[in-house]
């Protein structure tokens, strides 16, 4: 909920609407995990509200719980999440000189089952809720101290399919936590059809489309993506090219392409030449990312001469383009990774 929903609810609730700002203030700037902890509402509503909880929920306040904590030697923290029904989610925070991004999850598990991703393995249990999403980076806030800068839709699952939880959760994190449209990032692997209503629903529920869009190519033709995606068989790479097109032409932004350097598999100069020729005329950044390994696929990490040498051959095709820096390596660095370990008991609750 939201400042003005807050008000509203109090007031349902036979209180003033300033109920409703103390509510805000506690939920979103103080990060209260119980309505108990909230000591400037009356005694007699606490307790009025606490012996009677949502439906399904068990509390009023859906904060999740810590199951596991890991942080690397470059304070990269991952965070196992535990939700109200028991499930599991990553989240991560990433600090930087004067910024922290959170990467946050918009699933439990992933559909998508691209062959190098650890998160695809177990498969989709279920979309996160709006309140899960925004836990995350309230969670990476109260355990590392700072506040967020950034946040990236670049956790576990597909944020495509969760499309009106993660636009409200977007709504939230601006409005109630006090960022701006353009310190987020959504990351998609691609489902048919949904980028053009992507950009409307925005525009509708929003009113601009100001987030940066990045979109994982990992290959720069339809064979090889297949292979590395299995749901581009059904999504050819011209068509998700087009629906980027229409993408840009409704919303007026730049796309961001993100693209996986896996050793000896799609790092080759051919490979950038490649994909300079299917970028060429795009308003668009490349963001080259070096694999992080997982232990159940054989992929690997590209040599830092591999990393330098495509990037400079985009550079020279006139392609913008820049290397993610890796961190956390030391610490479960693959997305889901941290997640399947627990389920399999290597890490301790």
């Amino acid at each position: 909920m939201g400042l003005a929903e807050l008000e509203q609810w109090a007031v349902g609730h036979g209180q003033a609407a300033f109920r409703g700002r103390q509510l805000h203030d506690w939920l979103y700037a103080k990060g209260a995990r119980s309505l108990d902890e909230i000591s400037v509402l009356p005694k007699g509503f606490r307790q009025q509200l606490l012996a009677h909880p949502p439906a399904g929920a068990g509390d009023w306040i859906g904060r999740s719980r810590e199951l596991h904590r890991s942080v690397a030697r470059d304070a990269t923290t991952k965070l196992l999440l535990s939700t109200h029904d028991g499930l599991s989610i990553e989240t991560v925070g990433i600090p930087a000189e004067g910024r922290l991004t959170v990467c946050v999850s918009s699933q439990v598990g992933c559909p998508m089952a691209c062959s190098f991703c650890a998160t695809g393995k177990g498969g989709l249990q279920r979309s996160l809720a709006v309140h899960e999403i925004v836990d995350q980076v309230l969670s990476v806030r109260e355990v590392m101290g700072e506040r967020p800068s950034h946040v990236v839709f670049m956790g576990m699952g597909e944020p495509l399919l969760n499309i009106e939880a993660v636009l409200d959760a977007i709504d939230c994190l601006c409005g109630d936590l006090g960022m701006a449209q353009r310190q987020i990032t959504l990351s998609t692997v691609g489902v048919a059809h949904t980028l053009p209503q992507l950009a409307e629903r925005t525009l509708q529920r929003l009113g601009r489309a100001q987030f940066t869009l990045a979109v994982s190519l990992h290959a720069p033709n339809q064979q090889l993506r297949q292979e590395l995606i299995p749901t581009a068989h059904a999504y050819p790479l011209q068509s998700l090219l087009e629906d980027c097109r229409r993408y840009v032409a409704i919303t007026g932004r730049r796309l961001s392409f993100e693209y996986i350097l896996l050793g000896g598999l799609n790092d080759q100069p051919r490979h950038a030449e490649e994909l300079a020729q299917l970028l060429r005329g795009f308003q668009s950044h490349v963001n080259l990312i070096p694999y992080n390994p997982i232990a159940e696929e054989s992929f690997q990490r590209p040599t830092p001469r591999a990393v330098e040498d495509f990037r400079q051959l985009l550079q020279r095709r006139h392609i913008a383009v820049s290397v993610r820096a890796s961190r956390g390596l030391d610490a479960d660095a693959a997305c889901g990774q941290l997640r399947r370990r627990h389920a399999t008991g290597l890490v301790a609750g």
